[in-house]
């Protein structure tokens, strides 16, 4: 339950959650939460305006280490919650978190409709390129050749783009990031909550326990970022989808995409009158307390 602040009250601390992570020392997604928060801080939300909803894996965990509204929901199944709670109540600021292999594997069916519908949503994927809770076995963006639990002669299947996917599947704010930049990570973070529209941070948090691959040193030797590179035009689809696949040695952090498209909640004429949450359900006191009292 969030609790209700004035804004002059708001620091990173407010945003703490009641348990501390427990998370392996040196996980990426620690990167992840304290960006989070910075965000939050930046665009001066209130606990109570906020929910945060995962699916099941480590960083799935992360709705019980911030202070706001949350639900830690099914394996595969954040988005169709999160889709559910947006519907009800457009005024919260919802945010979708979880791993590569929840969101992109038994939850890709769910991450390509929210996609394509433009809904209002932000999704941190804490890409790990593993899957870290069930002890290593090969996920959606492991890397082919790579040897993993599953995979001990080397992966045999090309790994997910979840950036290609997104911006051909509709999303209309695309960006990637690295838990070890943390200042560049939480602009992101703010941006894509300001943004209306279905926004994807495909994050590299690496696995300090069963990644020995994809680990900082990996990433820093590779990674840059695409706003210093003269000429790039995030609005444009065909420059993004080129960047998207840019893959070994240079690795591009940042916006890759952005567009601004009306939102599926703008679309519909019911919602245009406010949440619905806030709306008269058009039925008496006694016959709503009735249906609550015979299914709850």
């Amino acid at each position: 339950m969030a609790t209700v602040l004035d804004r002059e009250q708001l620091t990173v601390k407010v945003y703490d959650g009641a348990v501390d992570p427990d998370w392996c020392p040196g996980c990426g997604d620690f990167g992840v939460l304290n960006a989070l928060k910075k965000a939050l801080l930046e665009l001066e939300l209130l606990p109570h305006e906020i929910m945060v909803v995962s699916g099941i894996g480590c960083s799935s965990n992360l709705p019980g280490y911030i202070h706001s509204y949350g639900v830690h929901s099914l394996h595969g199944r954040s988005i169709p919650v999160a889709t559910g709670l947006k519907l009800a109540n457009t005024d919260l600021n919802v945010i979708v978190t979880g791993g590569d292999g929840d969101g992109y594997g038994i939850g890709m069916g769910h991450f390509i409709h929210a996609m394509r519908r433009n809904l209002d949503l932000t999704y941190i994927v804490m890409n790990n390129q593993i899957y870290g809770l069930t002890t290593g076995q090969a996920s959606p963006t492991t890397m082919k050749d790579v040897r993993t639990k599953t995979t001990p002669r080397g992966n045999v299947e090309l790994p997910i783009n979840p950036l290609a996917l997104a911006i051909v599947s509709g999303a209309t704010y695309v960006a990637r990031a690295f838990s070890g930049n943390t200042k560049q990570l939480s602009s992101l973070f703010a941006d894509a909550i300001a943004h209306k529209g279905f926004s994807l941070l495909d994050v590299f948090s690496p696995c300090v326990t069963y990644n020995k691959i994809n680990t900082y040193a990996w990433f820093k030797e590779r990674v840059y970022d695409l706003a210093e590179e003269d000429g790039y035009d995030p609005s444009d689809p065909d420059a993004a989808l080129k960047k998207s696949f840019e893959w070994g040695d240079r690795i591009p952090l940042g916006l890759i995409y952005q567009s601004e498209q009306p939102t599926y909640e703008d679309s519909d004429p019911i919602l245009q009158r406010g949440p619905l949450v806030k709306q008269p359900l058009g039925i008496k006191q006694s016959v709503l307390d009735e249906l609550l009292a015979e299914t709850m």
